[in-house]
């Protein structure tokens, strides 16, 4: 918020070029990239950040294999779709990560130009293996792009050790950041595939010339680019690797209060996000009423279930700053609450 109140200057301010060459360097940093990539922040929400890479790594005819593991796995599907690809969907059932040897077999039968997937299933609180599932991808010539809309910053990741070709976030998950800039990287083997990109906006080429080369190409928010750099230079402070370890110790530690409670999370041991918990809704209980408590009552908002889940499920996030115990013991407080004001009994035991 600080960072943000400074005054704005033009986007092609040399104090705003001066920024965005920190904001590439951190990026590059914290996304692990290896030497030859180029990575940047798109203006828009994580869904630009999507866009981008499907943009100018898809187009008519590319054969793309989409891992489908929820909502944004099938988002991603869509928008290869748009852009020309000839998609297949590998479907996994909701609530569960994607079998490497799945992923492997799918190849072997057909083969694919793109393997597109999400690293953290935001809608069903589900971590996919994608070290693994990116190895797979290469070792049958695939590029991948990878959605870490919720997982960058709070959960492991490595562009360069895991050999992904594009990956993109956004700022307002586990960085802690204010929503509307999507940080992206394209590795070495993504740039030299690109494809004549259809959007004028995400088109990388004239991307790079405005971040590297320093011609106007669109109005970037001088606000969001501070409060960007500022988030992103918490995390360093911080430290990529005691970052991941805090968002893992306070999900389960929510996971632990939970279970006292007589509650359950979707995914199964191994296969859950540390950032998006899946809680399981009781049988006769208002979902939709227990949320509109936790708001009125207690100031705290989770999601509500997506496609197939709605009503099954509420969505917990546990994430950047509101990865903290006192948080937690907030939650399982108001929770507790929440029921008994529908004359359910979940308390802690």
């Amino acid at each position: 918020m600080r960072a943000m109140a400074t005054p704005t200057v033009s986007h092609v301010d040399p104090l705003m070029f001066a920024l965005l060459d920190d904001v590439r360097s951190r990026l590059m940093r914290l996304f692990r990239a290896p030497q030859g990539s180029f990575a940047l922040a798109i203006s828009g929400t994580g869904t630009a950040g999507m866009e981008a890479a499907v943009a100018n790594l898809v187009g008519d005819g590319t054969r793309v294999l989409v891992v489908v593991t929820g909502y944004f796995g099938d988002r991603l599907a869509q928008m290869c779709e748009r852009y020309g690809a000839t998609v297949r969907r590998l479907e996994v059932e909701w609530g569960r990560a994607c079998d490497p040897d799945a992923l492997r077999t799918a190849l072997e039968a057909e083969g694919a130009d793109v393997v597109a997937m999400v690293h953290a299933e935001t809608s069903t609180g589900v971590l996919n293996p994608i070290h693994q599932l990116a190895a797979i991808a290469r070792k049958h010539g695939a590029l991948t792009i990878v959605d870490a809309v919720t997982s960058f910053g709070g959960h492991a990741l490595d562009v360069g050790a895991w050999g992904i070709d594009a990956c993109y976030s956004c700022t307002q998950k586990c960085l802690g950041a204010p929503s509307g800039l999507a940080p992206v990287v394209f590795g070495p083997r993504a740039l030299e595939r690109r494809v004549k990109c259809r959007s004028f906006y995400f088109d990388l080429q004239l991307l790079e010339d405005y971040w590297v080369r320093r011609k106007y190409h669109h109005t970037m928010s001088s606000t969001l680019v501070y409060a960007l750099d500022e988030a992103l230079a918490i995390v360093e402070e911080e430290g990529l690797e005691a970052r991941w370890a805090r968002h893992e110790r306070n999900h389960r530690a929510l996971v632990d209060g939970l279970n006292a409670m007589g509650l359950s999370v979707l995914p199964p041991e191994g296969e859950r996000l540390w950032t998006l918990n899946a809680v399981r809704v009781p049988e006769g209980v208002d979902e939709t009423g227990v949320r509109k408590h936790l708001l009125d009552e207690f100031n705290i908002e989770i999601g509500a279930g997506l496609g197939p889940l709605a009503g099954k499920i509420w969505r917990v996030g546990l994430m950047g700053a509101s990865s903290t115990p006192q948080l937690i013991v907030l939650l399982l407080g108001a929770l507790e609450k929440a029921f008994a004001a529908q004359g359910r009994r979940h308390t802690m035991t």
